[in-house]
């Protein structure tokens, strides 16, 4: 096994997910002394592929809505009422719940100033935290925490404390403070650690922890050191709290994760989790269909996190984003296109919910950006920036979304 010794630099990571000999872990940054539980913790989803808010959030009291989409629209009568002009796609039913019980604040109209339709860059744009600038290197929640250590005045230690459930590390934990992506946190082979260890695990560790080049000796170590940490928890043997049961999906899977992850208080304070598959451009459905089967996982893993939480969700404030909407119009094909504004949700012990926030454009044909979409009213930043400085006590917003207008004059007060 060989590794470019300027790739891992450039990287500053240790990849060692996609084999199944190998822990799924990916390590960036130094390893610190062991965690304990933050007094609060941020979950970040992201949707990727360009959820369709308006089907997921319905503006049922918009006449213009249903000629838009007369193949497509959720039926007033079918939606889960929220406040009388907007409601809940049916699949939704998990979120009504936590909305009626004051915990889930929805913020429509939202969405990036970067109108470009690309995936990839829009992903990449609303990551770093800094649209129309494609050179940013590092993301806007790795940022955030820089930012809480420079308004504690201390660093917070925990090899744990930045988490993404997946095989790499996303862009959005790009940057100094240490994260980790965990690909599985059942699933580890700790080289010579374990009692039988593979020939294969045996020569990774080897390759690291006896390297005469001293980063990949010390990185080595940092992970195994991670790596042992996770496995003292016995992640194998979690089990839901009683009455809880998650959707046997990968989103599913990612969210009880971070439930485990949280609760074996390993100083998790951000974790960071993708929802695949909101592409729609054909057959997207209606009341069911591809559509309502991904708001219903989604909606139904976020529920069962929330309850497994019990009374540490408290201090655990959650919200999605997706790298944009779809077309306010239906197409030909029964599905949608690529579009400008979406709907965030906001979850969290303290946030105020129960509520439709930010500013509706309407979807009258003069009031559709570029006659197409729905236009956006709030920058989805001043959504984060107002829950990153709750969650992580910032002080400091312009240095994790420099250029942007998002102050504390600008939150909408979701908290």
């Amino acid at each position: 096994m060989r590794m470019n010794r300027r790739t891992f630099l450039h990287r500053g990571a240790l990849a060692v997910a996609g084999t199944a000999a190998l822990p799924g872990i990916v390590v960036r940054g130094a390893m610190a002394q062991a965690g304990s539980a933050p007094s609060r913790r941020l979950v970040v989803v992201f949707q990727r592929g360009a959820a369709d808010g308006l089907n997921a959030v319905v503006p049922y009291a918009e006449k213009n809505y249903y000629a838009l989409r007369p193949g497509i629209a959720i039926p007033g009568k079918q939606t889960l009422d929220l406040d009388g002009f907007f409601g809940l796609h049916p699949a939704l039913a998990g979120f009504k719940t936590l909305y009626d019980q004051g915990h889930l604040a929805i913020v429509h109209a939202s969405g990036s100033p970067d109108a470009t339709r690309s995936h990839s860059e829009a992903q990449d744009a609303m990551e770093s935290g800094t649209p129309g600038v494609r050179t940013t290197d590092d993301g806007w929640l790795n940022r955030a925490l820089q930012a809480e250590d420079a308004s504690s005045g201390a660093p917070r230690p925990s090899a744990f404390r930045a988490v993404a459930i997946g095989a790499e590390l996303p862009h959005t934990l790009a940057g100094k403070i240490p994260a980790i992506a965990l690909n599985n946190a059942n699933n580890f082979i700790v080289g010579g650690r374990e009692e039988n260890p593979s020939p294969a695990a045996i020569a990774f560790e080897r390759m690291y922890t006896q390297s005469a080049d001293p980063i990949l000796r010390n990185a080595g170590e940092e992970t195994f050191a991670a790596l042992k940490q996770m496995r003292d928890t016995n992640p194998a043997q979690y089990k839901p709290a009683p009455g809880v049961e998650y959707p046997g999906t990968d989103f599913g899977n990612n969210m009880r994760q971070i439930a485990q992850l949280f609760k074996a208080n390993l100083g998790v304070e951000a974790a960071f989790t993708d929802s695949n598959g909101w592409d729609t451009h054909q057959n997207q459905g209606g009341i069911n269909g591809p559509f309502a089967y991904r708001l219903n996982d989604f909606a139904s893993a976020i529920a069962a996190f929330w309850r497994d939480l019990g009374s540490e969700a408290e201090n655990v404030t959650l919200v999605t984003m997706s790298e944009f909407g779809r077309t306010a119009r239906e197409n030909g094909t029964g599905g949608t296109d690529h579009g400008l504004a979406n709907a965030m949700f906001v979850l969290g012990g303290q946030i105020k919910g129960g509520k439709v926030y930010g500013r509706w454009p309407g979807l009258a044909d003069d009031q559709l950006s570029g006659g197409r979409d729905l236009a956006m009213t709030t920058d989805y930043r001043q959504v984060l920036g107002e829950i990153a400085a709750h969650a992580l006590g910032l002080n400091n917003l312009e240095a994790v979304f420099p250029g942007a207008p998002v102050s504390r004059e600008n939150f909408l007060h979701l908290v």
